[in-house]
């Protein structure tokens, strides 16, 4: 029997380092916004760079650490995911579609920006424009992550090691609250990748939600879990069968969810 794709794993982030010294080179994300019409594909190197750098702002700018809970109020978007593996780097907890009232820190897209004001530590907010762009203007009381994380350094290292047992994740799962460490995460996710039938190289299709386990698991974690990878779509309702069979064939896509 073949084992598991990062069989020693035990945090998400470890899963990404993984994923790095395996072949760096090939593409983990590729994000479809059909509203802008526009296509992002970021090879593993890339979104690792990604992450390295918005985990410093993290660490170094915003002073988050492993007691912290960071409330994501975030689409599913390729930003989204380096968000997700930035905080499990340092070390925080991420709460997709959390309550800021009751987080250390908020990152929000332009959608949440009044319900982010809630939050009385960092507030981050993320355009989501084409390109990574940057805001028009920027939101007051708002840190713009387009104009911060650019020059943040290339390579992270956590000022303590991440704890696989401490808390990493708060989600929901049938709208049943569901809280786990990284050790766990990890768990679900091999779980998750068996379940779907995922193998190394796989291309996973999701165009769900990242404010449940459901999405999180096709959107990102069986996927990394798995040593294969995925394409998010955003805005996408209003596709024909022949556009989504169209994507499919040209994304070389081996399972769509939902």
């Amino acid at each position: 029997m073949t084992a598991p794709f990062a069989a020693d794993a035990r945090t998400p982030a470890e899963l990404l380092r993984a994923a790095l010294g395996e072949d760096s080179a090939r593409p983990l994300v590729t994000f479809y916004d059909d509203l802008s019409g526009e296509r992002v594909e970021l090879s593993v190197k890339t979104f690792d760079n990604w992450v390295a750098k918005t985990a410093n702002l993290l660490q170094d700018e915003l002073n988050a650490g492993p007691e912290d809970r960071a409330a994501l109020l975030l689409p599913a978007h390729w930003q989204t995911a380096v968000w997700l593996l930035a905080c499990w780097s340092v070390g925080v907890t991420a709460v997709p579609g959390g309550d800021p009232a009751e987080a250390a820190l908020v990152v929000s897209g332009p959608d949440g920006l009044q319900a982010a004001q809630a939050c009385s530590g960092e507030r981050v907010a993320l355009a989501l424009r084409p390109l990574g762009g940057r805001f028009p203007q920027r939101p007051d009381g708002f840190l713009d992550y387009a104009a911060e994380v650019p020059g943040q350094g290339d390579r992270f290292a956590p000022y303590s090691p991440v704890d696989p047992q401490a808390p990493a994740l708060e989600t929901s799962v049938d709208g049943l609250p569901l809280k786990l460490t990284g050790e766990q995460t990890v768990a679900l996710a091999r779980e998750g990748a068996g379940r779907l039938g995922l193998e190394r190289g796989a291309r996973v299709l999701s165009t769900e939600s990242f404010d449940s386990w459901a999405g999180l698991e096709a959107g990102l974690l069986a996927p990394l879990a798995a040593g294969a990878s995925v394409v998010l779509c955003r805005n996408s309702a209003q596709l024909t069968e022949e556009q989504w069979a169209a994507r499919v064939e040209a994304e070389r896509v081996t399972l769509r969810l939902p």
